[in-house]
């Protein structure tokens, strides 16, 4: 795991643009180009709410972001979302999972207290992933989302992280 920089950006589209066509990872339903993420990634420093691919030495098979919830509110500060997505080809191999744990690991140097991660509740494998971290479901949003006619739900789970020395 490392943190991502613009060098990443094609492969970040491309893993992102697989999501997109699968049609249960994300609620966007065209695919993004490298201008798009280009800014998305700029607003991911890494002293606040990063972005970590994971990098097999040749190749990027999956990457991970904390963004700010709720961006503005300073109550809010400390409470991010995790995004992870994962080629198809890495899938089942153990890459979200070590993008995950990854992740949490860093929220306490970070001074992340809370995460969240928003789930369709179409997608069969986030909820079982999210659970192996303590992730539990917090919340459910019914028939928000709709996908060439089918209407699915959102699904908010929630993890607690214990804070940093400095936090």
């Amino acid at each position: 795991m490392r943190l991502a920089d613009a060098r990443d950006l094609p492969a970040i589209v491309d893993i992102y643009n697989e999501a997109i066509a699968d049609r249960n990872a994300t609620g966007d339903t065209s695919p993004v180009s490298i201008d798009d993420r280009a800014a998305w990634l700029r607003e991911h420093t890494p002293d606040a709410y990063p972005v970590f691919v994971a990098d097999t030495g040749n190749r990027v098979v999956g990457w991970c972001s904390l963004s700010p919830y709720r961006p503005g509110r300073m109550a809010l500060r400390r409470t991010a979302e995790i995004s992870y997505y994962v080629a198809r080809d890495s899938r089942g191999t153990g890459v979200g999972a070590a993008l995950i744990a990854h992740a949490i690991g860093q929220c306490p140097a970070l001074g992340l207290r809370t995460l969240f991660a928003i789930v369709l509740d179409i997608n069969p494998g986030s909820p079982q992933l999210l659970g192996k971290f303590g992730f539990a479901e917090w919340g459910r949003l019914p028939g928000v989302a709709e996908f060439d006619g089918v209407e699915c739900g959102h699904l908010y789970y929630g993890l607690r992280v214990a804070p940093g020395p400095d936090h």
